[in-house]
């Protein structure tokens, strides 16, 4: 399983022109899911992100946690995390999930995510054709992958 984080002061995602989702202050989180990935990757990586001090504290160290913040998700699935760009110039998909794999694992991971954090979640669709807006702050964007230490 593999995600970006990025830290934002706000951001959404519009499908068909109508936003589906939105936030403030808080984490976009761009979730790609591999065919061997499991529940074990999202339980990892759920942990990961709410514990991670990528906030500023009161001297501006980044010290703090989405939780010490109050701050809000939101969560896009991106099955293109997963391309293969290795050999020629059209990338392959070939080890993201398929929908079969991948929606019980997305629904999973949202699920442990509200289940473990205080923070408000927000979605997009999975396998909709989406618009992401965002406002990084900082900026801070941090790759991390559950097979692999980025």
């Amino acid at each position: 399983m593999r995600i970006v984080i990025q830290r934002v002061s706000e951001a959404a995602v519009k499908i068909e022109g109508a936003i589906v989702g939105e936030i403030k202050q808080g984490l976009l989180i761009l979730l790609g899911i591999e065919q061997e990935d499991s529940q074990k990757d999202a339980d990892y990586l759920v942990q990961k992100i709410c514990n991670l001090r990528i906030f500023s504290d009161a001297e501006g160290k980044m010290n703090l946690s989405i939780q010490d913040i109050g701050g809000e998700f939101l969560v896009v699935s991106q099955f293109t995390l997963h391309a293969a760009t290795r050999k020629g110039n059209r990338p392959s998909y070939i080890k993201a999930a398929r929908p079969e794999v991948a929606i019980p694992l997305y629904e999973y991971f949202i699920a442990l995510l509200q289940k473990t954090s205080s923070s408000s979640i927000q979605t997009g669709r999975f396998g909709a054709d989406m618009q992401v807006s965002l406002v990084n702050d900082g900026p801070v964007t941090i790759l991390m992958d559950s097979k692999v230490d980025l």
